[in-house]
């Protein structure tokens, strides 16, 4: 079986996430590297979308992804889009934890936001390239932690609340 590996979200949850278009569902790509020495998996747009100056939008990628206990998946924007167009990712840098992979709450799709920093408005067409993912190894201190995620939620934590972030 394979350590690390991208599938699609269920057409389940990419018609509560996304749409009810099975065409839509069946036609979108898996994350790809473009090259022999490409560190990043390129995260494509499912559908068009514009993004006006100034603007923050959330977008789903429709993938989910599973891969080893120790590493995690790290999410940048594509280095086109920061230097011509000024548009970033709003956490700077996605952080994907393993256990984030088919958690009960949204089977583990990976969404990113984006904001457009620049003068004019970013256009994305399907198919396009929106982010990157890299796969990386991280190490912990002797500490064990029993606690197991349940969810995840775009709400930030309040005092008192906790959302598997």
């Amino acid at each position: 079986m394979k350590e690390r590996f991208f599938e699609k979200i269920s057409f389940n949850q990419f018609k509560k996430d996304i749409s009810s278009d099975e065409e839509l569902y069946n036609s979108y790509e898996l994350p790809k590297r473009k090259t022999k020495y490409s560190a990043g998996y390129d995260f494509i747009a499912i559908n068009d979308f514009e993004l006006k100056p100034n603007e923050i939008i959330k977008i789903p990628t429709g993938i989910k992804a599973k891969f080893l206990d120790n590493e995690f998946l790290m999410l940048a924007v594509r280095s086109s889009m920061g230097f011509k167009f000024n548009v970033r990712m709003c956490n700077q840098v996605g952080i994907i934890d393993s256990d984030y992979y088919n958690n009960k709450e949204n089977e583990g799709h990976i969404w990113i936001a984006l904001q457009n920093q620049g003068d004019l408005t970013y256009k994305v067409s399907k198919g396009d390239g929106i982010c990157q993912g890299i796969f990386i190894k991280y190490y912990t201190c002797d500490d064990v932690v029993e606690k197991e995620r349940t969810g995840w939620s775009w709400n930030s934590n309040k005092e008192g609340e906790d959302n598997n972030e």
